[in-house]
């Protein structure tokens, strides 16, 4: 069963990596298989150890990407779209199951603040992303102060990068399905956990307590830790899930999704470091 869960963790990032080539490795930025395998790595590490919703893996992200060879301005419209999509997964599995297991369309229980709740909050966040799309191109803030510019410039930046998610929408690619492999297997390590200690429980709660847990990392604190567990727990339990099974579950899966791509994505950071006191 350990094996098993480490190959779903393995494909995971295969999935996250897979999104990274298909939208911010490509020209002008000068990365090829092999960089781009260490940032992802360095980023996901980052993510987990650093705090508030991910701001480490995109600030870590963001700087290699400059040491790539990438504008500002491109990086930003490139990592909104980057985001767009694999974010865009969350929120329409937050809407879709919920609404889904509230109207009896998906088997297992409802509770209202387990599935209305998460749903409307997707809802909120898919509306807000497409009113993004609504900032024109071109805006500069040419004639006003710097901050002005400032915002100006990153608000064209940040429609752009959603216009460009929408495109690829659009008009997909394979590695696209990255974003949704990325959080498809990584909720199958934790029904594996769950399967581990016996517990069983329907696609739909499963997938909402996963991602009403994964909320967790909007707390300031380092990887979400211990709200990301509270979530997850207390949503399965919610669901009918017995809490001490909860508890083991878990603590089992975040031992997988937490720890198993730190070690490896430190090392990548420190090579990261090395190449780029190396770049002439």
């Amino acid at each position: 069963m350990a094996g098993r869960r480490l190959v779903f963790e393995v494909a995971s990032f295969a999935g996250y990596l897979a999104l990274f080539e298909a939208i911010l490795a490509p020209p002008p930025a000068r990365l090829d298989r092999r960089g781009s395998i260490k940032i992802t790595l360095a980023g996901v590490a980052a993510t987990r150890l650093l705090a508030a919703g991910g701001a480490g893996g995109i600030a870590l992200t963001v700087w290699a990407l400059r040491h790539a060879g990438l504008g500002a301005r491109a990086i930003a419209t490139r990592m909104t779209t980057f985001m767009v999509l694999l974010y865009g997964v969350f929120m329409i599995a937050l809407l879709v199951f919920g609404l889904g297991l509230y109207a009896g369309l998906l088997p297992g229980p409802a509770p209202w603040g387990l599935t209305v709740v998460p749903a409307a909050f997707g809802g909120i966040v898919i509306v807000a992303a497409l009113a993004l799309a609504l900032v024109p191109r071109g805006l500069d803030g040419a004639g006003r102060g710097r901050v002005a510019r400032w915002i100006a410039v990153g608000s064209a930046s940040v429609g752009e990068g959603v216009r460009g998610a929408l495109r690829a929408v659009r008009h997909p690619q394979p590695r696209l399905l990255g974003a949704i492999a990325w959080w498809a297997f990584d909720i199958a390590t934790l029904w594996a956990c769950l399967r581990a200690f016996g517990g069983e429980i329907a696609l739909a709660p499963l997938v909402l307590a996963y991602f009403v847990g994964q909320l967790g990392n909007l707390l300031p604190v380092p990887g979400g830790l211990g709200g990301v567990e509270g979530g997850m727990i207390g949503a399965l339990a919610g669901f009918g899930v017995p809490g001490g099974l909860a508890i083991a579950a878990v603590l089992a899966y975040r031992a997988f999704a937490f720890w198993l791509p730190t070690v490896p994505g430190v090392v990548a950071y420190v090579r990261l470091l090395r190449d780029a006191r190396t770049q002439p």
